[in-house]
């Protein structure tokens, strides 16, 4: 199955391919507001969810339809191409009717293959872009069968959003990024437009901009980011969006490389590589003499050199922070247990 680039009208391809605008639709103010500022910094696409499928009852669930007039006069006031959530039959209906340019079906969907289906027999006959984020859990069979559902159909303008995976441990990322899934997505359709999800990956503004870069790194073609006109009183995920001048400032930051790596470049990542390599060994004999500190002073107060409680308290403190970088548990315990034996054998020689 061959996918070719996505086709947005007046939208060049060059990377990155800029998606941005509010998590939620809140209100025909927020949204023109938000647009405007977007527009000023030369945002060609605006998003925001008007239907928001939440985890727990509750919550903010979008505006509905009532919001979809909103989007329409952002594109008719700013000319920019408008993007919204469908999860349902009838929301594909209501957004084509109403002139939506660009439709994306969210991670809850994307993992319901009787969901999927329903929307892309809703979308026959059209040829509006459609974007598939990856599913909830890290299963690429599943996100290439969304992919295929649509192309069965005979929806061709299809692309993905890679917006990182659930995982019921607390880790740095709001959702883990598991680069592999999407590079192996890039080997099976060489074509496809790969958009990157930072704010829903890191879940935390701060870490917006290097996951951006990140994407770059790995030639996604684009970036689809959450942008509020006031973030901090945003209705939904206020923690992981970010202004429309904040957003100007990440994209221009970006370094951009659509040339193949040269072996100039990889000369200077692994010149990079040997200099953390430096600092690991610094810091390694840095940590063996303190232990050789506590072990004279094990030895002046007759204390035991293995003190097995504290080192177990250690061990999972170390992993658990490991986690939170992403690292993976059994490579944390390898290591620190090899920094222990270590040190044990520091104060033995003692």
């Amino acid at each position: 199955m061959e996918i070719d680039k996505l086709a947005i009208p007046n939208v060049s391809n060059d990377r990155p391919i800029v998606i941005a605008g509010p998590c939620s639709a809140e209100s025909r103010e927020q949204v023109l507001k938000t647009a405007e500022e977007l527009h000023r910094y030369g945002v060609k696409i605006f998003r925001a969810g008007i239907w928001k499928p939440r985890t727990k009852p509750g919550g903010f669930e979008g505006m509905g339809s009532v919001a979809l007039p909103w989007l329409k006069e952002v594109k008719e006031k700013f000319g920019m191409a408008v993007a919204t959530e469908v999860a349902t039959r009838d929301h594909v209906f209501e957004a084509v009717k109403a002139g939506i340019d660009i439709l994306w079906i969210g991670a809850r969907t994307a993992a319901n293959p009787f969901a999927m289906q329903e929307i892309a027999d809703s979308l026959r006959g059209t040829n509006i872009p459609v974007l598939v984020k990856n599913p909830v859990n890290p299963d690429l069979e599943l996100w290439c069968g969304a992919i295929e559902r649509l192309v069965n159909a005979g929806i061709t303008n299809v692309g993905v959003i890679h917006r990182g995976f659930s995982t019921y441990d607390k880790k740095l990322y709001r959702n883990l990024p598991i680069w592999h899934i999407p590079i192996e997505l890039r080997r099976r359709y060489p074509n496809i437009t790969m958009f990157c999800d930072p704010s829903h990956i890191g879940g935390k503004r701060e870490l917006v901009a290097p996951i951006c870069q990140q994407a770059m790194e790995l030639k996604f073609d684009g970036l689809m980011i959450e942008s509020h006109c006031n973030p901090d009183e945003a209705l939904s995920d206020a923690a992981q969006q970010i202004t429309p001048s904040v957003l100007d400032f990440t994209i221009k930051m970006l370094v951009v490389r659509d040339n193949i790596q040269t072996t100039e470049n990889i000369s200077v990542l692994r010149q990079q590589i040997d200099e953390v390599d430096d600092q690991l060994l610094a810091l390694l004999a840095k940590r063996g003499r303190i232990s050789r500190e506590i072990g004279l002073y094990k030895k002046e107060h007759k204390m035991p050199v293995l003190q097995t409680g504290r080192y177990h308290e250690i061990l999972e403190e170390r992993v658990r922070k490991g986690e939170q970088l992403d690292l993976d548990r059994e490579f944390i315990l390898a290591i620190m247990k090899s920094i222990h034996e270590e040190s044990v054998r520091i104060q033995l020689s003692l």
